[in-house]
């Protein structure tokens, strides 16, 4: 292939990247606005200033969107966690599940999807394994914490129940009413904290 004719491809990659994730900014704007499930591939082909037919070059379903709306938002929050378990030799377990609760907190759409999936179940089967691989990457750091730790057993397994403990935290409180706003927060972190000694003691335990 010569140099110009991969020059054109790689514009043609480029601009279908671009493409993309304008269609996964409006999607997210229209999840942020109304239930997942009012919100239809020509609501976001609009949004997103494309034509209805246009967008299925891109995804060929909502599910597929969605997925990859989540996705991407998976990445950031795992970024996010891996520097605060890298800003320091020892990373305290607490200060990883504080970086997460908070990302959660500020970034609600985030957390409305990611709470949709795991309350409805509602995902094509075709797009189930991008989410799952995107969930193990996450589940991948907590991994790395446990291990640090000194655990020996199933890693996995726990790093699934703190992902869950966490979870339920946010889901129990996130809007609890009668709350401000800030001492929902310092509530949530008060829980984080006696949640994150429990398994780190848990952890310890795993050793004998």
């Amino acid at each position: 292939m010569s140099s110009k004719n991969s020059t054109l491809t790689k514009l043609r990659e480029n601009e279908r990247e671009i493409r993309k994730d304008l269609i996964i900014d409006a999607a997210i704007r229209l999840f942020a606005a109304k239930p997942f499930d009012r919100v239809g591939m020509r609501d976001i082909a609009s949004e997103a200033g494309l034509s209805p037919a246009s967008i299925y070059r891109y995804f060929s379903n909502r599910d597929e969107l969605f997925v990859e709306a989540l996705c991407r938002e998976s990445k950031i929050i795992e970024q996010e966690i891996r520097r605060a378990k890298d800003s320091e030799s020892e990373a305290s377990i607490e200060k990883i599940a504080s970086t997460f609760v908070d990302y959660l907190i500020e970034h609600d759409t985030f957390f409305k999807m990611m709470t949709y999936f795991m309350i409805t179940g509602r995902i094509a089967e075709d797009t189930l394994e991008k989410f799952n691989e995107t969930e193990r990457k996450l589940l991948d750091v907590f991994d790395d914490i446990f291990e640090n730790l000194g655990a020996k057993g199933p890693v996995r397994l726990t790093s699934h129940a703190f992902f869950a403990t966490l979870n339920g935290i946010l889901i129990t409180f996130h809007n609890y009413p009668g709350r401000s706003s800030e001492d929902t927060r310092k509530h949530m972190h008060r829980l984080v904290d006696i949640v994150s000694r429990a398994f780190k003691d848990t952890s310890a335990a795993i050793t004998r």
